[in-house]
């Protein structure tokens, strides 16, 4: 059977074998740096590791690649893009007298590391020794750290033992120090890949407390304006109500707005931060850390100074959500009291309407009433005329009869002619 293949099926298998750890016998030192991108460092740091390549002779990276290891001869590169960062890690293999005296990373090109695209946010030099060599003396190992943050345990099934400060030294690098007392290969690549991540991924997850901390700032001038306008909500009263609604309205507006940007601009690095922590946590829990008397182990230490800092981040997020609820809330409470007092207005106008149509009806009906008054005055006067001139003409006529017996015909004559007439304008529309 034939399977329809596809480019899309491919690339999400491969997916599970993208970035693959690096095997590591021996005595090895590594050094790792972690670029954070900018927007115009897109597919920028490919071409500085083609760059790097073409210098010492080494297979460039293909086209379209994530990730790609060569061999430069003095020291092995992996160069590793992932979506808001960029790194390379260089292992150099060998037996070294003093660990991180001569990392790989002081082999390679200044010139070319000073243009590596984006910002550095990780340096790291790990030393790696195998039980060929003798034990180095804690005293030894100490001089290598800051000894008031040391920290140390036993990993990897009891096979190894890793050293570290999480400090930055003279060099500018973090360190760690593993001493392989049984790992394979793989377990110490995989082992060592853990520990870059740790380092690259709980810097990453950092990023966000500066910004947590600025914007807690912001959400207190925020929180004391929302509130002082949901206080001020009951406190709009007199003739000029609604005007005080709608400006503290278009406040809220403004204020809503301002929480509404501030949400959109820390909402990634807010998001990006909880996804490093969870990260860093799980790396952490792979190590399978054993304690050692006397010294923190990598978990403890992270989850002392590492978890108050994204609580914080979390803490000022939820905060951002809230206010923005809240201020919703406040804008709905004042849309409504606007409403109720804006159809309160309204009531009141139609009412006065209502009473200025009854009086133009009670005027329209007395002028009806003077109408036909007039009209049959003169109507009458017209038949008294011709009743005069019959009379002169020799016919018995009586005038003063024959207007007298006009009058009652003539008036209501007048007024079934514009009742009708009115009756006529009110089905057209013209009136009420």
């Amino acid at each position: 059977m034939e399977l329809d293949d596809t480019d899309r099926r491919y690339e999400l298998v491969n997916e599970l074998h993208a970035r693959p750890f690096q095997a590591v016998s021996g005595p090895q030192q590594i050094s790792h740096f972690a670029f954070r991108y900018h927007s115009a460092d897109a597919g920028a740091d490919r071409e500085h590791l083609i760059a790097l390549c073409k210098r010492f002779g080494g297979t460039p990276p293909p086209e379209g690649a994530s990730h790609h290891v060569v061999d430069l001869g003095k020291f092995k590169v992996k160069w590793e893009k992932h979506t808001e960062f960029g790194s390379y890690t260089f292992f150099a293999e060998g037996s070294f007298d003093t660990p991180f005296a001569e990392p790989p990373g002081a082999s390679v090109p200044a010139d070319w590391l000073k243009a590596a695209p984006g910002e550095l946010i990780a340096a790291l030099n790990i030393a790696v020794e195998d039980d060929s060599r003798p034990e180095r003396a804690h005293s030894e190992i100490e001089k290598l750290f800051m000894p008031q943050v040391l920290v140390s345990s036993r990993i990897a099934h009891d096979t190894a033992q890793l050293w570290t400060d999480f400090r930055l030294h003279e060099d500018g690098f973090s360190r760690v120090y593993i001493r392989n007392e049984g790992m394979r290969p793989p377990q110490a690549g995989r082992l060592i890949q853990r520990i870059i991540e740790i380092e690259t991924y709980y810097l990453l997850a950092l990023l966000a407390l500066p910004i947590a901390r600025e914007t807690s700032e912001k959400l207190q001038h925020i929180d004391a304006s929302l509130a002082h306008l949901t206080f001020a909500m009951g406190q709009a009263a007199g003739d000029d109500k609604i005007e005080d609604e709608t400006e503290l309205l278009n406040r809220l507006t403004r204020l809503s707005a301002e929480i509404e940007a501030l949400s959109t601009a820390t909402a990634f690095r807010f998001g990006a931060s909880g996804a490093y922590y969870a990260l860093v946590k799980s790396r952490v829990q792979e190590l399978r850390e054993e304690r050692l008397e006397g010294f923190q182990t990598v978990q403890e230490f992270l989850e002392r100074r590492l978890a108050p800092a994204m609580r914080t981040c979390e803490s000022v997020a939820e905060r951002i959500a809230d206010l923005s609820r809240r201020a919703t809330r406040t804008a709905n409470l004042m849309r409504t009291q606007v409403d109720v007092s804006i159809q309160a207005q309204n009531q009141d106008l139609l009412a006065s309407m209502n009473r200025r149509a009854q009086l133009q009806l009670r005027l329209q009906q007395t002028v009806e009433g003077l109408s036909i008054a007039a009209i049959s005055y003169y109507a009458v006067g017209l038949v008294s005329y011709v009743a005069k001139g019959l009379k002169e003409a020799g016919l018995p006529v009586n005038p003063t009869y024959a207007a007298a017996v006009a009058t009652p015909l003539v008036i209501g004559i007048a007024w079934v002619a514009l009742h009708r007439f009115r009756k006529k304008l009110s089905k057209s529309g013209a009136l009420d």
